[in-house]
């Protein structure tokens, strides 16, 4: 049951699908979605494989420390800063599936029927020949979709070694876009994005992310998620 819900959602990037019980391992080939224990209930779970060298580094610091942000994101000396971008933005994608299967606990057609985030955000699904209203788990998975149609594209991005600027341009659309997906699960589904944030630091690095290259304005990132780690550290400090 797990699996076929995860599967609405699997973009389609090089990697396997693997369905497993929430106390067992699996060390094949890539990095696993963060996940919670929940007793035997099969869970769905993404492992990347055949990733360039510099995607397998990326998803390495993640696996040593999720919450090392600043870890996460510095390139290695001598590093492309397109081809950066473009593999952080893959994993980005990959892990937002994650989210979207635990948003669908929740998100259906009929409670959330637009891709909302707080009152004045209404945001058109870019996945119809005209841009057009979807409900907002229809959109998460158009979005997802769109993005991994883009991003495995041989005519924009033929090698990972090296990405032409007018390909690496398109990137910031691309950020603008899934960037919804954690705003609507923000604003309208609190405890589900608290509770994938808490394991993954998914929001938080991707606003490090936008913001250290100047994907996206500080105007459009309205999750106040980097507000709140500074008054958490201001209220720590003055308890100190």
């Amino acid at each position: 049951m797990a699996g076929q819900a995860f599967r609405k959602f699997l973009p389609l990037f090089d990697r396997v699908l693997v369905e497993r019980s929430a106390a067992e391992t699996v060390t094949k080939g890539g990095i696993m979605l963060p996940e919670k224990s929940q007793g035997k209930v099969l869970q769905a779970t993404v492992v990347a494989v055949g990733s360039g060298s510099k995607g397998k580094y990326i998803q390495q610091n993640i696996r040593a420390d999720c919450s090392n942000i600043d870890k996460i994101l510095e390139p290695p000396e001598g590093q492309d800063e397109g081809v950066w971008k473009y593999e952080h933005l893959r994993q980005f994608c990959l892990e937002l599936n994650g989210l979207a299967v635990k948003l669908q606990s929740e998100c259906h057609p009929d409670t959330c029927t637009q891709m909302t985030a707080t009152e004045q955000w209404i945001f058109l699904c870019a996945a119809h020949k005209t841009p057009k209203e979807c409900p907002a788990i229809d959109y998460t998975r158009h979005t997802l979709d769109g993005a991994a149609c883009l991003l495995n594209s041989n005519k924009y991005f033929p090698s990972r070694v090296s990405i032409k600027e007018s390909s690496v341009a398109k990137l910031g659309s691309v950020c603008r876009r899934i960037y919804r997906i954690f705003s609507h699960a923000y604003f309208h589904h609190r405890q589900i994005f608290d509770e994938y944030e808490n394991e993954t630091f998914l929001c938080h690095r991707f606003t490090k992310f936008v913001m250290k290259y100047n994907l996206m304005s500080k105007d459009n990132l309205i999750v106040p998620i980097l507000e709140e780690e500074v008054q958490n550290s201001v209220s720590g400090e003055s308890e100190a």
